[in-house]
C-alpha cells in the first residue's frame, strides 16, 4: 500500500514547527557515557513525541528533527492494525519508519515504512520467522552508514538484531510494497533488555538506549549499551560485542520510573541525541538529551 503524498507529510515533524512547545536549556549536571559528554538538553511535548527520533536530511532542505508518538501514525495504517510505531532511522533523504502489529495475538508480521524524499510512503512487511519475537517485534530500526542494511530489534530480553536489506537503497531489496525478507543476524554476546532506541554511529558501531529498571544484566540500570561489530555488514551473520556505557540522564523533579526512548545520531554534526520520558505527571513532555564525543 501506498500513502498519499499529503498523509505522508503528516508523518514529519520538523524542529521549526516544534518551537513552540519545547524550550531549551544546558543540561547539569552534565553526564559523561563511555567517551559522550553531554551537551544539552530539550524538552518537547509528549504529544507528538516519546517514541522516537532521527534526523531528516532533505537535499537543498535545513536538518529536521522527526519525532514519533502514537498521535503519528497515520488513520489508514491505524485501520490496517499498525498500532503502535517504534525509534525510525533516515538516511539520503529516506525516513524508515518500524510498526508492530497490535490487533493480531500473537503477531504474525512486522512492517516497515519506508517514506522517500519525495513523500511518497511504501510499506515493507516482514512476516516472522518462528524463531522471531513475536509481542513488541518492532522496537527500534538502525540503517547503516553504507545505506545497505536495516537493523530492527524488539523488546524484552533480546541476543540478537535483525537484519534485512534496506528498501530502494540495496539490490537486495525490494522496491515496491512487499514482503521484506531477513538477511542476517546480529548475534550479541550479552543480553541486552528493552533496548527501545539503536542508531548507528560507525559503521561498525551501534549505541541502544533501554529502558531496563533494573541492574541484573549490567552495573546500572537504563543504559547506553555499544554494540561492536567485527565489521561492516554484508548480509552474513555476525557476532558482536556489548558493552555498557553506563546510564542514561534521569533528571526530573517527579519520582517513578523513567522510560527511555528514541537515539539518534546526526553523523555531519557528531550529536547524539536520547530521548528520556520522566516519570507520570511530568510525563507531559520528552526529554531530549544531547551528547557529542571528547
Amino acid at each position: 500500500m501506498r500513502l498519499s503524498t499529503s498523509a505522508a507529510k503528516a508523518l514529519v515533524l520538523s524542529t521549526a514547527a516544534l518551537l513552540g512547545c519545547a524550550s531549551v536549556a544546558t543540561a547539569s549536571p552534565a553526564a559523561s557515557l563511555g567517551g559522550w559528554h553531554q551537551v544539552g538538553k530539550t524538552s518537547v511535548a509528549n504529544s507528538i513525541s516519546g517514541e522516537g527520533i532521527t534526523t531528516l536530511r532533505l537535499p537543498g532542505h535545513a536538518p529536521q528533527t522527526v519525532y514519533r508518538n502514537g498521535t503519528t501514525i497515520p488513520q489508514p495504517l491505524k485501520d490496517e492494525g499498525w498500532g503502535h510505531v517504534g525509534d525510525p532511522d533516515s538516511l539520503r533523504g529516506y525516513t524508515f519508519d518500524v510498526y508492530q502489529d497490535t490487533v493480531t495475538n500473537p503477531p504474525v508480521s512486522k512492517m516497515y515504512l519506508v517514506t522517500s524524499p519525495a513523500g511518497q510512503t511504501t510499506e515493507f512487511v516482514h512476516p516472522l520467522a518462528a524463531d522471531e519475537p513475536a509481542p513488541n517485534a518492532n522496537a527500534q530500526v538502525a540503517v547503516s552508514p553504507d545505506g545497505q542494511w536495516l537493523v530492527s530489534g524488539a523488546l524484552g530480553d533480546a541476543t540478537e538484531l535483525f537484519v534485512s536489506p534496506t528498501p530502494f537503497l540495496n539490490r537486495r531489496a525490494p522496491r515496491v510494497a512487499g514482503d521484506l525478507p531477513l538477511a542476517a543476524r546480529i548475534h550479541l554476546d550479552h543480553t541486552i533488555r528493552a533496548a527501545q532506541g539503536c542508531d548507528f554511529v560507525s559503521t561498525t558501531r551501534l549505541l541502544c538506549a533501554t529502558s531496563d529498571s533494573n541492574n541484573d544484566l549490567y552495573p546500572t540500570s537504563y543504559q547506553l549499551l555499544q554494540v561492536d561489530l567485527p565489521h561492516a555488514l554484508t548480509g552474513h551473520d555476525v557476532r558482536a560485542h556489548v558493552k555498557e556505557l553506563g546510564q542514561l540522564p534521569l533528571s526530573s523533579t517527579c519520582a517513578g520510573a523513567f522510560t527511555p526512548e528514541g537515539v539518534d545520531y546526526d553523523a555531519p554534526t557528531g550529536t547524539l541525541r536520547v530521548e528520556v520520558v520522566p516519570p507520570a505527571p511530568c510525563n507531559t513532555v520528552t526529554d531530549v538529551y544531547s551528547f557529542r564525543r571528547g
